[in-house]
């Protein structure tokens, strides 16, 4: 077996890969337009705040068109002139997934299993495309722990697969949407975990974020590239 050797130097070549997550009306897709020359994989068809723009996408309705748009992603001449590529969202394309395995086993403890199995797989496939920044969102999920506090994550269908979402990314932000002490609306990007809401930047020495960021996902690739 051949043996290809590779340098951690040239890892940030390969784009910034994101995980953002949040409540309803945050932003989420607002952000897609701060990526630079970005296409969307759009499964929830909530691109309305996205109208005074004019960026491509692609409706992602079952798991053929979900491959067809990787497939587009990775081979075509089209695709080659997108810097970033936007699936939006996560959580709703594990749905399309989880209904697809539904149809095809009977058992919904298969059907979890699959819908881990299957999703894994495709976040990597996004994930490591080489030579593009890859902005994953998902919807947010709220759980009680023992001691009462409400904790804050990305939402997934099946436990499993919420748990282990944030480990495939080293960029982790919540997109904080809060009323300041006169009323309006403030949003951040939160790269930092408090304890309750989860977050995490791994970067690269020397280029470190600050806890909370600006709402610009193209700023965020700025700083670390």
């Amino acid at each position: 077996m051949a043996i290809q050797l590779k340098r951690t130097a040239n890892v940030s070549a390969d784009g910034v890969k994101i995980l953002v997550y949040g409540q309803g009306g945050s932003g989420k897709t607002t952000l897609i337009k701060t990526l630079p020359n970005p296409v969307i994989l759009s499964a929830e068809g909530g691109l309305l705040s996205l109208a005074d723009t004019d960026i491509p996408y692609i409706e992602v309705t079952d798991m053929l068109s979900l491959r067809e748009a990787y497939q587009w992603a990775t081979e075509s001449e089209e695709a080659a002139q997108y810097e970033s590529i936007a699936l939006d969202s996560l959580s709703e394309i594990a749905e399309v997934v989880l209904s697809a395995e539904k149809k095809q086993s009977k058992d919904p403890r298969q059907a979890y299993g699959a819908l881990q199995d299957t999703m894994g797989e495709m976040i990597r496939a996004f994930r490591d495309i080489r030579g593009k920044h890859v902005y994953f969102s998902a919807k947010l999920e709220k759980q009680q722990d023992e001691q009462g506090r409400v904790l804050y994550s990305p939402s997934m269908p099946g436990n499993k697969l919420a748990q282990s979402l944030p480990y495939f990314f080293d960029l982790v932000f919540a997109l904080r949407a809060e009323k300041d002490s006169e009323g309006v609306l403030q949003r951040a990007l939160m790269t930092e975990t408090d304890g309750l809401w989860q977050a995490k930047a791994r970067t690269v020495e020397g280029k470190r974020l600050q806890a909370y960021e600006a709402p610009d996902i193209g700023e965020v690739i700025r700083k670390l590239s």
